[in-house]
């Protein structure tokens, strides 16, 4: 099963993520959480890995509609896009927001994950327009 829809980009890291965030941003996903992955599993493990950043990207508006269909479908939720670094670029990894439908079974669901798919996509899109 494919869950995630990946780009990559030849920019920096240090330029990627402050431009993914925008990207996400301007479909209306703000950025509720920012876990370095690489910090963490350097000071809780003392291992090594390229720079790795999990965003947990939210649009209050979908959330709130999904959460109104099944309160549960919080598990499934914010929409993570992670920021990996690839040798002299990055791998820009989003969700494949169909999952949030398609894991509960909920047909209520369905438009408004088809609506967070396309928001998504147009992020990476615009992304990759940019010239990045």
């Amino acid at each position: 099963m494919n869950y995630a829809k990946t780009i990559r980009l030849a920019l920096d890291y240090d330029t990627a993520v402050p431009r993914v965030k925008a990207a996400f941003q301007a479909q209306g996903f703000g950025t509720l959480t920012e876990i370095d992955v690489q910090a963490t599993l350097r000071g809780k493990l003392g291992v090594e890995m390229e720079r790795y950043v999990i965003l947990g990207a939210c649009n209050p508006t979908l959330a709130h509609r999904a959460l109104d269909v099944q309160r549960e479908i919080g598990l499934l939720l914010p929409c993570n896009v992670v920021v990996q670094e690839d040798g002299d670029g990055v791998r820009v990894h989003a969700l494949d927001a169909s999952l949030i439908a398609s894991i509960p079974g909920v047909p209520e669901l369905e438009p408004i994950a088809a609506e967070a798919g396309q928001r998504l996509q147009a992020a990476l899109d615009a992304l990759l327009e940019d010239g990045a």
